[in-house]
Parts: structure tokens; C-alpha cells; sequence
């Protein structure tokens, strides 16, 4: 090949990644040793031969690789690899690539192959990390991976708690659990009725409830412990371990899995352990007795979000500390504002609806907000809620949460309604799926109480949840607007950019990424009646119902993780940078192995889409 025809090939070349990392005496020999095939659509499969296994780029075409079930692993173009994946196993070939158009395809022997991976140390990361990478199916093929990446940082619950909690039956005496207790130095025992347990005894209920009342030591157990102690499971964040502790008012956390105690988180564990600065924060906000020092206090949100992502925690668990952050100032200004105010005139829930009501707050959230209340409000009722949700939104966009564009909040008579009139808003939704019903279904059905009784609450996401499950003709109109956007890919998975109201192009990671998959996941949960709003927590609960199989909740929980990553990572960039703080991410800004995962990510969005068309729409 003389230097005339080798001229193309290495232009092409060199501009793929990992090649253009290679010196140019090594990309020389390696567009040297290519060979060139032609594929015609008319042969309709390229022929690979299993004993001499070769890396195959795309120049030009398309192709499609399906495994030996016949199902699509990829869809290649120009640019695009095949045949990596047996260089590097050893494994005998099982994918078939079918031929969807004509194209030129250069083939790279396993010798020069091994021996660019030899040389140059981010080549030979480049395929090593694709083929753990390409597909997220491959990655995360069996549900205990999900768990095992949960219980990966140092900051859960199982790494300060004391195993083999103390227990005692229910039937015994206060007195002999005294004595178990002194003897094994603690200060609580938990009560156990036929291996399930029913409560847990404390140095405070033997104080109160034993001495205080005159009790003897005979008293049965069960008459002086608190029953139905809350409960967490081992791999919960010790943040939020506290922060349970702290709103409860109690000291001691049994942790259970599938309802076996199997330790017990005490106060005292958490005081040895590390402190906890969003709980630090939280407990700031809490002190605060004026508007004015909430608001200095929230300017410590984006120093708190920087140090999250510095620690590399997952944007799950930065998503629902920063949500705590933000019930914690809502409630302070609606306490703050009723010592203004006076007592409220009825019951009533503060809803929070959108990212908060999920817990995946990031840095530039707004509002969405509302009030339910217990009853039709009298005239001055009316005007004391009135003033009391102008007060709270008020505070919440002093303290960085700017007004919702679209006046979703309490302050708007709109959504500042008694529990009958949401019944019947939501029921109106349900009945008549207009596309701005739908619109409303998007957001109002991810809703959560952050302030008042949870009682109330029930009352109203029991009638939803009792008006979706199986409702056909709305599930599909859900599923209908939940396709009106795509994963930002071309046919051959180049990413299209957006504007983002400026000349600045990037691609919109929360809307044609996260909030895909966010809808995704609220169709499926509303369609089983799950009252759980978190998408991680719901994607979970499909797969435990058998609603989606392992494998498909797997790649949809881990695309929905690493983009919403990638959306805080690019927002602590952002604000560490003085720049305005938008959802929009520059592609030159990543390297090419994070390209290529972040294709894969939105293609496992593209294939989800699929599915929920497939489910809920073909009979309409």
C-alpha cells in the first residue's frame, strides 16, 4: 500500500478513539497491517470466523449485532467497533452482525492489535474498559451486582452498627431484661414474639414506664417496651440513619433484613463513628429563628454539593441528601411563618411534587410544591394558607430555589386544594388524558408530604394509586407522552446537541436523559399501584414484582445512575467554575471512554422506551 492510498485510511483512523492516542510510527504500522472488506446487504450476515478472531471498524454502513438469541446488542456506523470483545475473552464468537446497509469495514489482525495494547497503556484501557462497558446488560447481568455496588462506599449503616443484637421474648419480665442488659453493658434489648420482632426496650421505658409508674420487675415485657420500633436495613447511608434518629427523637435503630434484627444502631455508634456534614447542615437550618439566617445558611448548599461529588458518592445518595437539605428548609420557613401567623386553623400536608417529591434534587432544581388541607377552608383560613404558602415560596427562592415557570406551587390558588378537590384532580387526569393532563400526571404524580400528617396524605395517593392501577386507556396515554422525547443519539448513536438558550450546544442530561427514565419508571410503578415516587427505589420494586425482568431493571437503574452522575459531576464543574449552572454537558469536555459509556447509557433509554411502547400502547 503506498503513501497515496494509506493517506485516507490513517486521516480516518487517527481521529477514532483510541487510536488517536497512538505515535505516528505506530498508527502507521497499524493502517499498514488493515485490511479492507466489502459487505454487501444482499449477503445480509458478515462472515466471522471463529478461529481467527480480528477487530473489525466500521468505515462506512450500517450494521446491527444480535446475540445468539436473537436479540440487538448494538447498532454500529461509521466509527463504530465489532469483534473486541473475542480478542480479549478468547471465547469462541456467538454474536451474528447482520448487514442493514452496504459498507467498507477495516479489519486489524490480533497481533498488531495486542501489540498496540502492549505499547500504549490507554489503548489497551480503551477496549478493556468497553468490554466490561459496552452494553450495561454485561455489566450488571445479575441483581446481587446492584446490591454489591450499594453496600461499596464506607458511609452505610452495616459499617458501625453492633451485630448480634441483644433479644429477649415478650413474655418475660422487665427484670430479667434489666439484668441482660447490665450484663452485656447496653442500653436496650429487642423483643422478640415467634421469631418476629415486635418491639424494642429501653433504658428510657424501664425509666418511664417502669420506675416512674411504680411498676414491679415482674411486668411483662411486652407492657413496657415501645412497639414497632422504625427500622432500617443495613445498607442505608448513615446519614440518613441520623437524620431518622434526629426527626424521631430516638436513640437506638434496630436493623433487620427481610425482617431478621441483625444489629442495632445506636446513637453512641454514630458519635464514635465519623460526623455527618449534611446532617450538621440540616441541624444548622433547624436552629435558624429568622428568614434572613435560613438564607445565609443555604448559600453552604453548593460548598455541601462539591464535597459529594469530590467524595465520589453516587448521585442517588446526593440526590436524597440534597432533598433532605431542602425539606429541612421548607419546614423550618413553614414552622418560622406560623410563629407569625398562629396556629393553623386545620390540618394540612406541605406536597412536594417533581425532583423533590422523587429525592433527585440536583443543583439548579425549582419549585413544585402545593397544600392539601383537611377540609374547605372558611374566609380566614383561606387568607391565613394564603399567606402562609406566599411566605414558604417566598423563602425557598431567597434561599436558591427559584419559582416554578410554570407556578406549580402552594402559593397558587390552583394547588392549594382540600383532600376532595385533589381526589377529583387527580381523578380528572385519570379519566380524561388530555396531553395537559398529562403533562400535570408527569409531575403531580411524583409527590411525597414534607410537612403535616402522613395520614392525610395516604388518603390522598390511596385514591390515585386505586384509579391508575390497570387503567388501560390512561397507562397508554402515559406511556404515549413519555415517547414524545428521545435519547439525544442519531441513527448511528452520535449524540444531537441542543442549544441551551444560548449559541452554547451541548446535550440536555436531565431531559433527554434522566427524566426519560424517570417517566419510564412512573408508568410502570403507576401501573402496578407502587406507592414508592424515588425512580431508583421503583425501578427496584419492578424488578422484585417480577413487573420487569432483572436484566432490563438492571441496565435502567444503572444508565439512570451514571447519567445523573454525569449531570452532577458536570453541575460541580459548573459552579467551581463561576458558570452559570445548567443541565447541558459539552462532548468535547469528555473522553472518548466516556462518550462511548454515555452512548451505551442512553441506548439502554432508547431500548426501555421500546419496551413501555410495546406494553402499553399496541392495543391503542
Amino acid at each position: 500500500m503506498d503513501a497515496s492510498e494509506l493517506q485516507p485510511i490513517s486521516q480516518f483512523i487517527k481521529a477514532l478513539a483510541p487510536f488517536d492516542c497512538l505515535t505516528e510510527a505506530a498508527l502507521e504500522r497499524c493502517c499498514r497491517s488493515l485490511t479492507i472488506g466489502y459487505y454487501s446487504k444482499a449477503s445480509m450476515i458478515v462472515p466471522l470466523d471463529a478461529s481467527h478472531p480480528q477487530l473489525y471498524i466500521v468505515r462506512s454502513g450500517a450494521f446491527e449485532v444480535r446475540d445468539d438469541d436473537g436479540e440487538l446488542v448494538d447498532r454500529l456506523g461509521e466509527g463504530d467497533y465489532f469483534g473486541f470483545l473475542s480478542l480479549l475473552s478468547g471465547e469462541k464468537i456467538c454474536n451474528r452482525v447482520q448487514i442493514l446497509e452496504d459498507g467498507l469495514v477495516y479489519h486489524l489482525d490480533p497481533d498488531t492489535f495486542n501489540d498496540l495494547r502492549g505499547e500504549n497503556r490507554h489503548f489497551d484501557r480503551f477496549f478493556i474498559d468497553r468490554f466490561f462497558n459496552r452494553a450495561f446488560a454485561k455489566r450488571l447481568r445479575h441483581q446481587d451486582r446492584l446490591k454489591a455496588k450499594e453496600l461499596a462506599t464506607t458511609s452505610r449503616v452495616n459499617t458501625l452498627m453492633s451485630t448480634q443484637p441483644l433479644v429477649i421474648d415478650s413474655k418475660a419480665s422487665v427484670g430479667d431484661a434489666a439484668k441482660k442488659m447490665r450484663l452485656a453493658r447496653v442500653s436496650s434489648v429487642l423483643v422478640m414474639d415467634n421469631h418476629r420482632l415486635v418491639g424494642i426496650l429501653t433504658d428510657r421505658d424501664l425509666r418511664n414506664r417502669v420506675l416512674a409508674e411504680g411498676q414491679g420487675v415482674h411486668l411483662p415485657v411486652h407492657q413496657a417496651m415501645t412497639p414497632g420500633p422504625i427500622t432500617l436495613i443495613s445498607s442505608s447511608l448513615v446519614f440518613e440513619a441520623m437524620l431518622l434518629m434526629s426527626e424521631q427523637s430516638i436513640h437506638h435503630l434496630p436493623i433487620v433484613e427481610e425482617g431478621v434484627p441483625i444489629g442495632i444502631l445506636t446513637s453512641t455508634d454514630i458519635l464514635r463513628g465519623q460526623s455527618s456534614q449534611p446532617l450538621l447542615l440540616i441541624g444548622e437550618i433547624k436552629r435558624q429563628d429568622t428568614v434572613e439566617s435560613l438564607i445565609k445558611v443555604s448559600k453552604k448548599i453548593s460548598l455541601l454539593l462539591q464535597n459529594l461529588i469530590s467524595a465520589d458518592a453516587r448521585a442517588e445518595e446526593i440526590g436524597r441528601i440534597l432533598t433532605s437539605v431542602t425539606d429541612a428548609l421548607t419546614r423550618r420557613l413553614i414552622v418560622l411563618n406560623q410563629q407569625l401567623l398562629g396556629e393553623a386553623p386545620m390540618a394540612f400536608c406541605w406536597l412536594a411534587f417533581g425532583s423533590q417529591g422523587r429525592q433527585d434534587q440536583a443543583a439548579c432544581s425549582d419549585q413544585d410544591n402545593g397544600l392539601l388541607l383537611a377540609h374547605e377552608p372558611d374566609e380566614a383560613a383561606a387568607a391565613y394558607f394564603e399567606a402562609l404558602a406566599k411566605s414558604v415560596c417566598t423563602g425557598l427562592d431567597l434561599c436558591g430555589y427559584v419559582y416554578c415557570p410554570g407556578e406549580i406551587m402552594a402559593q397558587n390558588p390552583q394547588w392549594r386544594l382540600t383532600l376532595s378537590q385533589w381526589q377529583h384532580k387527580f381523578e380528572t387526569w385519570v379519566n380524561t388524558p388530555d396531553p395537559k393532563a398529562l403533562m400535570h400526571a408527569s409531575i403531580f404524580f411524583d409527590m411525597r408530604p414534607v410537612y403535616g400528617p402522613k395520614s392525610l396524605f395516604d388518603n390522598l395517593q390511596d385514591t390515585v394509586l386505586s384509579n391508575t392501577k390497570g387503567n388501560d386507556i390512561f397507562l397508554a396515554g402515559m406511556a404515549g407522552n413519555a415517547l414524545t422525547e428521545s435519547p439525544p443519539l442519531g441513527f448511528f448513536k452520535q449524540f444531537v446537541l441542543e442549544r441551551d438558550g444560548r449559541e452554547v450546544k451541548g446535550i440536555d442530561l436531565k431531559h433527554k436523559g434522566n427524566a426519560l427514565i424517570n417517566d419510564i419508571a412512573r408508568v410502570y410503578a403507576l401501573s402496578a399501584g407502587i406507592k414508592e415516587v424515588n425512580t431508583a427505589k421503583r425501578i427496584r420494586l419492578l424488578m422484585e414484582l417480577n413487573i420487569i425482568n432483572p436484566k432490563d431493571g438492571l441496565n435502567l437503574a444503572d444508565a439512570h445512575e451514571f447519567i445523573a452522575h454525569m449531570r452532577l459531576s458536570n453541575q460541580g464543574y459548573q459552579d467551581k467554575h463561576s458558570q452559570e449552572i445548567t443541565n447541558y454537558l459539552k462532548p468535547q469536555h469528555l473522553s472518548s471512554l466516556v462518550r462511548h459509556q454515555l452512548r451505551d447509557a442512553f441506548k439502554v433509554v432508547y431500548d426501555a422506551q421500546s419496551g413501555i411502547k410495546l406494553k402499553f400502547t399496541r392495543s391503542f
